[in-house]
């Protein structure tokens, strides 16, 4: 098969269970991004997305059930290469390989492995390229976190000698890339705790709304202290990097525990308060990591949610009055393409046989090549 070795398609589908994010990108041989070609979203079924919220918990016949998942998932993620081959004209031969990271179901690194749902097989032969995934398993076998991921690549494309920069990825959870303007500085990544999956979880449950679109929901209530406090005052977050979390840890159930103490709350002062946290514990990791940030730089889908942007400028005013809050669109790459540019990357990086992780983020024991090959 003739392919051109330049081109690579990455795919994301996170925390929120939204849907798969797509990007078409040519790269040059050093891993820099020449030009996005092309970006496709699909939404995910309420089924496929129910199923993938309940193996996130222990459940009769999982792994029956998660295979089948998998295969459904997979037909979705065909769907997106299939918009995104459409969009640019280009036969699948053109393009040297696709990078896909799964849908993720369990996180341990403190115990050894991470689960992200997939069939890269079955991929592979639905769209006729080759597949690069698994693409956290070395780095956990090596003694890292498997994540985050993306704090290599938010170097290679984001990166400044001139402005001290933090890239913030406002997912279902949250995670922050410091990437210091000098560079014999050791580029530092963590997850920060809770984005918008509580939130998400309880405009649904009140609301039956996906999201709090905007923060419009939020915005009309008030901040509770109390239940503040009591959200913050989580191992987690007291934890020195390198560290990540996910739904494992921040899940409704959670939440609940959290809420008995604080019968009667108006759900929307809830809501106000889940917004307020997840601002308050990005930008006091900021603080404590990174005090001479200039600039701040949001992706993720949390990047469109203004309001959660003013609450976490303001937060991180109280400490430096002159840093900036603003979506990666002012670096030229639009906040809900980012992560799926990174998997794009990280299969070239692959294909090259060159690193996709970094040990001071990860705490993994070296450099690593990351990912396992599915022929077409």
């Amino acid at each position: 098969m003739s392919t051109d070795s330049s081109l690579f398609i990455g795919l994301m589908s996170g925390t929120s269970l939204d849907g798969v994010d797509g990007i078409l990108a040519e790269f040059s041989a050093d891993g820099s991004v020449r030009q996005t070609l092309a970006a496709a979203y699909v939404p995910f079924p309420d089924a496929l997305r129910a199923e993938l919220m309940a193996l996130q918990s222990a459940g009769p016949d999982e792994i029956h059930r998660e295979a089948i998942a998998a295969n459904t998932l997979v037909t979705h993620y065909a769907e997106c290469v299939g918009d995104l081959l459409q969009q640019t004209q280009l036969d699948a031969a053109r393009v040297a390989a696709i990078g896909v990271h799964g849908q993720t179901i369990r996180h341990r690194p403190e115990v050894g492995y991470t689960r992200q749902t997939n069939n890269p097989a079955l991929l592979a032969e639905l769209t006729g390229i080759d597949v690069i995934a698994d693409l956290r398993s070395r780095d956990i076998a090596a003694g890292g976190q498997g994540a985050p991921l993306v704090p290599a690549f938010h170097q290679a494309l984001f990166g400044s000698t001139t402005e001290n920069r933090v890239l913030v990825n406002i997912g279902g959870i949250a995670n922050i890339s410091i990437l210091p303007k000098d560079e014999n500085a050791p580029v530092i990544g963590f997850d920060t705790g809770p984005g918008n999956v509580l939130m998400d979880a309880w405009i649904a449950q009140h609301n039956g709304q996906p999201y709090d679109a905007d923060g419009a929901w939020a915005k009309t209530g008030n901040v509770h202290t109390e239940l503040l406090a009591a959200l913050r005052d989580e191992a987690f977050f007291a934890a020195a990097p390198p560290k990540s979390t996910g739904r494992d840890l921040f899940h409704p159930a959670w939440l609940a525990q959290k809420l008995s103490n604080f019968p009667g709350l108006a759900s929307a002062d809830v809501q106000t308060t889940l917004a307020v946290f997840t601002a308050t514990t990005l930008a006091d990791a900021i603080k404590l990591y990174a005090p001479h940030t200039q600039a701040v730089y949001v992706c993720g889908g949390g990047a469109y949610n203004h309001y959660l942007l003013t609450l976490l400028h303001y937060a991180l005013k109280l400490h430096q009055a002159t840093i900036k809050v603003e979506s990666t669109v002012t670096l030229g790459v639009a906040p809900n393409q980012v992560e799926a540019l990174a998997f794009a990357w990280l299969a070239q990086r692959f294909t090259v046989r060159e690193p996709g992780n970094l040990p001071s983020v990860t705490g993994a024991r070296g450099l690593r090549i990351l990912g396992a090959l599915y022929l077409a």
